[in-house]
């Protein structure tokens, strides 16, 4: 029997994606879990009309604070690990049963999984460590089996808010998450606090979701920022607990940001007068940041019963067509989706344009592209495929993360 998960999304603003978020959870097969959403008023809706309300827990935060809402959820989580996935995310059908094999190793405290972009080909994220001045840098691992790491103090192993797990006795220890980072850097901060107990991490490849980073109060959807304020205010609060420092100063952060509001000028997302008021929205949120109480850690009770979500193991099915075809495709890949399948639907144009893979609003994953075009970046710009060849070769990429009953989790034995 797989150990309890409480799997939390937490969702303030965009109830859309919350939507797609949900519908993508609800291809999971992982046995033994429930799912926990914390929401504010606006995205409220998109728990009923997912048509799963009577098997999730749920609880309102309208205060825009993640740290905040991810402790509203904790709160309610009874499963033995907890795990967090973002609104603006859907995870893969074997997402969460890789994620969370790791812990059948008594000494694995937390774990992250691999994070893909957009167009559904790129990664945004794999491992990475963390360090005490906010920085990152990425590191090589073995991309079909779990790799275990010990860090320490001002090191970490990073795991990523929308595709994490943490084992609920221990994050609960750690008093859940600090709510002085109301956004940005929240789990970088529980990765900190764990490195210094010298807890062990997992690194999970094949336990992926798409993330895609969808519009808020703080960012566009092209990804260019609204307001620095909450980035300003959690990198004082950030670099005051961890950097060794009181009283830090603003000059380093700063300076990054400024280079990458540039950036977004010079491609003319953003005009001069723009940055300097963004500029602005950073400044006055160090401030703040500087005034902010760290280890806001609230108590935690004993949380209601266990729900089990009725997650269950499908059948995984593939549908290619020609580009033309591309509705009559469709129209069969929903239905089988009705039907309690997983579909992976390929629609192939014979040219060489580049990949793409969704996940719809009626629950199919679909990939497009020309037949001879690239699909992992690293592939060459063109290469003569044969129709049938190309889409067996395609669905044979994804039938470890798409096919429940092609995935071994027990035989993926991690290593250090």
């Amino acid at each position: 029997m797989q150990q309890s998960v409480s799997v939390i999304v937490v969702s303030n603003g965009r109830p859309d994606a919350l939507h797609r978020c949900l519908l993508g959870l609800s291809q999971i097969d992982h046995p033994n879990c429930e799912v926990i959403v914390v929401a504010d008023n606006s995205s409220w809706p998109a728990i009923t009309q997912s048509g799963l309300a009577g098997r999730i827990k749920a609880a309102r935060c309208d205060v825009p604070n993640i740290s905040m809402a991810r402790n509203a959820g904790l709160a309610l989580a009874a499963g033995d690990i907890v795990a967090f996935i973002d609104d603006d995310a859907v995870p893969e059908p074997t997402w969460l049963s890789y994620l969370t094999a790791p812990f059948a190793n008594e000494n694995v405290t937390a774990a992250g999984g691999f994070v893909r972009g957009r167009n559904g080909i790129d990664f945004q994220w794999r491992a990475r460590l963390a360090f005490g001045d906010g920085e990152t840098t990425p590191f090589e691992v073995d991309e079909l089996r779990p790799t275990l790491m010990t860090a320490g103090p001002g090191r970490a192993v990073k795991t990523e808010g929308t595709n994490m797990a943490v084992r609920r006795a221990a994050l609960i220890a750690m008093g859940g998450f600090d709510e002085a980072f109301a956004f940005y850097l929240d789990e970088t901060d529980l990765n900190l606090r764990l490195a210094q107990d010298s807890a062990t991490t997992a690194i999970v490849p094949l336990a992926q979701v798409h993330h895609g980073f969808a519009a808020s109060a703080r960012r566009r959807a092209d990804r260019v920022p609204r307001t620095l304020f909450q980035i300003g205010a959690s990198l004082a609060v950030f670099l005051r607990k961890h950097g060794g420092t009181a009283h830090p100063t603003a000059h380093v952060p700063r300076a990054h940001q400024r280079r990458r509001l540039l950036a977004h000028m010079v491609a003319g997302r953003l005009m001069p007068g723009d940055v300097r008021r963004l500029l602005q929205t950073f400044d006055a949120g160090w401030a703040e940041g500087l005034k902010r109480t760290p280890a806001q850690h609230p108590d935690f009770s004993k949380p209601p019963p266990f729900v089990p979500f009725g997650a269950q193991s499908r059948t995984h099915k593939v549908i290619s067509a020609r580009s033309w075809h591309a509705a009559k495709a469709l129209m069969a890949a929903k239905q089988a989706v009705a039907g309690g399948q997983i579909v992976s639907l390929y629609l192939m144009s014979p040219t060489g344009l580049f990949h793409r893979r969704q996940f719809d609003e009626n629950g199919v994953w679909i990939q497009t592209g020309g037949q001879f075009g690239k699909s992992d970046r690293s592939d060459p710009w063109w290469a003569p495929w044969r129709a049938r060849r190309r889409v067996d070769d395609e669905a044979q990429k994804m039938r470890a993360l798409r096919d429940p009953h092609s995935a071994d989790y027990n035989s993926l034995h991690a290593k250090r």
